[in-house]
């Protein structure tokens, strides 16, 4: 019984809080109307806070902040009407507003672009239309200025990239060098290394062939030496008989 009770007691509390209105917005539009902007703006901002996806609420807010001459933060305000804006009333209102502080800013392009989206939403606002043609004039008569800055930063980076470039190439050639110039070190050690490399030495049969070679060898130079010794005898003269 207790349980159905708080549960009761819940319901009845959401049912409340669901039918709560609105009493800040009322009172700051009236604060708005005698042009006493500060206290309006603190209305929309309690409203604002306590009814968050209010657009009402972020679109009077920042019409206010604008009248305050607060143009840059009034801004804000007109993107979160679009962003909550639920109706084309609603998102032309927040555009055409938006369009007006990005005039103020001299951010002609995206005025046009604000004051564009605002007639999608409704294209029968004349003021609307009248400002969406001054800020296209403006446009073409005050075109973006290039951003040197970023040109030379984009340069740089070119100029960066390039130079990097270069060295990954000069570095890909000094390896490619390198590893020539070990593989020719290499070839001419291995060639030394064989030069200086004993020679292997005959084995077996191959060594008893050599020697008995050079054997004959030695013998037939000793038979042509001794025949030469022998001739050499023979034609010698000889002495004479004495002659008795």
């Amino acid at each position: 019984m207790k349980k159905c009770i708080t549960l009761l007691l819940i319901l009845i509390t959401f049912a409340i809080k669901a039918q709560e209105k609105d009493k800040f917005l009322p009172k700051g539009n009236e604060e708005f109307a005698e042009k006493k902007y500060a206290e309006a703006e603190a209305n929309y901002r309690i409203s604002q806070s306590k009814f968050k996806k209010k657009a009402i609420s972020s679109y009077n807010l920042g019409t206010t902040i604008y009248k305050q001459n607060q143009h840059s933060e009034s801004k804000y305000q007109f993107i979160k009407a679009i962003q909550d804006a639920k109706t084309k009333p609603e998102k032309h209102k927040a555009f055409h507003n938006l369009g007006n502080v990005l005039m103020k800013e001299k951010d002609y392009q995206g005025a046009v672009e604000a004051y564009k989206n605002a007639l999608r939403n409704n294209p029968n606002d004349e003021e609307t239309r009248y400002n969406y043609a001054l800020a296209k004039k403006m446009l073409k008569d005050n075109p973006p200025k290039k951003d040197d800055n970023k040109d030379k930063d984009k340069n740089k980076d070119k100029d960066k990239k390039d130079e990097n470039k270069d060295k990954d190439k000069d570095k890909e050639k000094d390896k490619k060098d390198d590893n020539k110039d070990k593989d020719k070190d290499k070839k001419d050690q291995d060639k030394k290394d064989n030069q200086d490399k004993p020679q292997p030495k005959p084995n077996g049969a191959n060594k008893q062939r050599i020697d008995n070679l050079l054997d004959a060898v030695n013998n037939e130079e000793k038979k042509v030496q001794d025949k030469v010794k022998a001739q050499q005898v023979q034609g010698k003269p000889q002495k004479p008989e004495k002659d008795w």
